[in-house]
């Protein structure tokens, strides 16, 4: 038994190694604007169930969404959670066709408990991801030229959060992270009828090294002895983030400018409902709001010679999300594996948050189905869930993204704060 305990951890350990890859875990040509791909965080069983998370409160999951769930941890149980995403896209439209395969990192937790009325979760997630190469030709004043967009990087996440039951039906919570990441993109303009096959190269480089805040809250209500609710909210207040933004160009010459850039977080609001039946069944509605309509992606520069690409995109939209879930087991204390498998099922909605040329991008919609297969001699869960997301391009010109997705996480659970009795 010590001996699978430890196989379990090495595995989830291992999962650590996808943060070094995780930079070019997307082929999203929308990644070129802003911070690009916004990661859904949601861990195991909230990803299968469409993502729901504010009002989800499960005691053997970790949920970093909402920190008010942590106090739903019994005291003696300690929670080691990890995950990992396989991923098919085909992107066409817009002149842009291609198929690309990806794997990524999505998180690594723990949480705790340190007081009958306090718990704690410590965990790394990625915030965005930023992964494209596109091309495309054509004719100016005679002259033809050949032009070429790439980029790469990300942001990430380093939280420690606080949960704390301070009435008997109600939590509040705190995460606190350290945010930080790179993202790298490159401009590249061949002129390949000239003399001597003139280039222009402009790359562009966002380092990003600050903290986030983000706060929650839960209250539940029984109201009988099978039947409860719990309404949950969350809000992240907008934050401008600490930053080096240079750009470098070359052409007969290359020159390197540091600018005075504004780059922000928005405010983000969410509020969930879940009903749960015996603790067999759990049903969920999350809404959230991200106000990037509000939030700044700009340069402050005097000198033409530096404008750049980014500078056209500075406004952006606010995302609208919905997401719905459910989650079922068969037989809480029936002897057959199958009645303890927790069956799982959601969909989701969701308006992303960049513009391109000043008009809405595109639009999200996604359905999702897994399972939550308990690990046999533990009470560790196996997560496994499938997802599409149908990305559609909102003028002719724009691209579409039918993306399938498969998910495996690992919740290794033990009872590692109780005294052994030996006889």
């Amino acid at each position: 038994m010590v001996g699978f305990k430890h196989t379990l951890c090495a595995l989830l350990l291992t999962m650590v190694t996808g943060v070094a890859i995780a930079q070019n875990n997307t082929n999203s040509p929308y990644t070129r604007y802003g911070y690009g791909d916004l990661s859904d965080q949601s861990f195991g069983n909230s990803k299968a169930m469409g993502g729901i998370a504010f009002g989800l409160r499960d005691g053997a999951q970790i949920n970093p969404l909402n920190p008010a769930s942590y106090t739903a941890i019994d005291s003696l149980t300690f929670l080691f959670e990890g995950g990992v995403s396989l991923q098919n896209m085909n992107v066409s439209g817009g002149g842009v066709k291609l198929n690309a395969k990806n794997s990524s990192f999505d998180y690594l937790a723990m949480q705790f408990r340190l007081h009958p009325r306090v718990a704690m979760s410590v965990g790394l997630l990625p915030f965005s991801n930023v992964g494209y190469s596109v091309s495309d030709s054509k004719t100016e004043n005679g002259v033809g030229q050949t032009r070429s967009f790439t980029g790469d990087g990300g942001l990430h996440q380093l939280y420690g959060g606080i949960g704390v039951k301070v009435l008997k039906n109600l939590s509040l919570g705190v995460n606190a992270s350290y945010f930080w990441g790179d993202i790298t993109r490159t401009r590249t303009i061949l002129y390949p009828g000239t003399s001597e096959s003139y280039s222009y190269i402009q790359q562009i480089g966002v380092s990003v090294s600050d903290y986030k805040l983000d706060f929650g809250a839960q209250y539940t209500q029984e109201l009988s002895k099978k039947h409860s609710v719990t309404i949950g909210a969350v809000f992240s207040p907008k934050h401008k983030l600490n930053n080096d933004y240079t750009i470098t160009t070359q052409a007969s010459t290359t020159n390197s400018h540091d600018l005075d850039a504004t780059l922000e977080l928005p405010n983000m609001f969410g509020v969930g409902f879940t009903y749960n039946y015996d603790k067999r069944l759990t049903v969920g509605v999350d809404y959230s709001l991200q106000q990037w309509s509000k939030a700044k992606f700009g340069v402050a520069t005097a000198d033409d010679a530096t404008r750049t690409e980014f500078e056209e995109t500075y406004a952006y939209n606010d995302r609208h999300k919905i997401s719905v879930g459910a989650e079922y087991i068969p037989n809480l204390i029936g002897r057959s594996y199958l009645s303890h498998i927790k069956y799982r099922l959601g969909a989701y909605y969701t308006t992303p948050y960049y513009k391109i040329d000043g008009k809405k991008a595109a639009r999200e919609y996604g359905v999702t189905a897994g399972f939550g297969l308990p690990v046999p001699r533990s009470r560790s869960i196996l997560s496994i869930s499938g997802q599409f997301v149908r990305v559609s391009g909102q003028e002719t010109n724009f691209v579409n993204e039918n993306i399938f997705r498969v998910s495996i996480g690992l919740t290794f659970n033990e009872r590692w704060f109780f005294k052994r009795r030996v006889e």
